[in-house]
């Protein structure tokens, strides 16, 4: 069984599909799949954070069991968790989503496996999940790759988040998550739920920059992660693509490796208007 998490609310449903399609398409394992997401509800910050339907979790769901019957989508609304732990903290209101926070709750959601597979919701899969879920991180907290910018304007093993492949055993027994916690309520931080992290991590395991690829695409990238991305011209300037703007993905990038999965996932957003 590979297990995966998703952290995010409705309005990411798109990313979510768009994922577990390449992970489906790409792998040829046919070892089933649970993937969990945890959603909440946020409405006291922006009407927009509303947790991901039952509607959305069933489609996913059916999604995934087209490809084995015996893969599962996993919904848990952490919305009193959060409230208890993190609502209201000097973080909740920074650059990135209060939804990038919710994964440091992962320790006290009762029946998560041991080994657990992170993921952003605007990742895409350009090769075998197998190549990265299969890493062997017995004797760290977490594996993760390098941040594209990080590396270079913080420190060269600075870790990007987006991405992250939980040794959830040890996680427990060091307490990371609790720390982290901890950090995020003490002051605001620059890079919110990351920087807690790996200011709370005890030995962590760094991957090349294939496992996350945040700017190119290469025929030995594993992980192509739709982040925001500095652009030089026509001036320099930033944009911020996901995969599921499939206009932009073949106009701005010019990558059309995806178009089997894009194509499908089209397929399934018409269908669903037509039912």
């Amino acid at each position: 069984m590979v297990n995966l998490l998703f952290c995010g609310n409705d309005g990411v449903f798109d990313g979510f599909l768009t994922c577990i399609l390449s992970i489906l398409k790409r792998s040829p394992s046919k070892e089933p799949y649970t993937f969990h997401i945890f959603t909440m509800e946020l409405t006291r910050m922006n009407p927009k954070f509303t947790p991901l339907s039952e509607a959305h979790r069933s489609l996913l769901e059916r999604v995934a069991k087209g490809y084995n019957p015996e893969n599962r989508v996993v919904v848990t609304d952490v919305s009193a968790l959060y409230e208890k732990e993190l609502g209201h903290c000097a973080n909740e209101g920074a650059y990135c989503s209060p939804y990038t926070l919710i994964r440091l709750l992962a320790d006290l959601v009762e029946g998560l496996p041991d080994k657990l597979l992170y993921l952003d919701a605007d990742i895409m899969f350009n090769r075998d999940i197998h190549l990265l879920y299969d890493i062997d991180i017995t004797d760290y907290e977490y594996a993760a790759g390098r941040d594209h910018y990080g590396k270079y304007l913080i420190q060269p093993n600075y870790i990007n988040a987006g991405v992250l492949l939980f040794n959830m055993k040890k996680m427990r027994e060091t307490g990371i998550f609790a720390r982290a916690r901890d950090q995020l309520r003490l002051k605001k931080l620059v890079f919110a739920d990351q920087s807690a992290l790996i200011r709370s991590t005890t030995r962590r395991k760094v991957l090349p920059q294939r496992f996350n690829d945040q700017k190119f695409l290469h025929r030995h990238t594993v992980v192509r992660h739709f982040s925001k991305r500095l652009f030089w011209t026509p001036y320099p300037h930033t944009e911020n693509i996901k995969q599921w703007q499939v206009d932009k993905v073949h106009k701005r990038f010019r990558y059309h490796q995806f178009d089997d999965i894009l194509d499908e996932y089209q397929s399934i957003l018409n269908q669903t208007k037509t039912d």
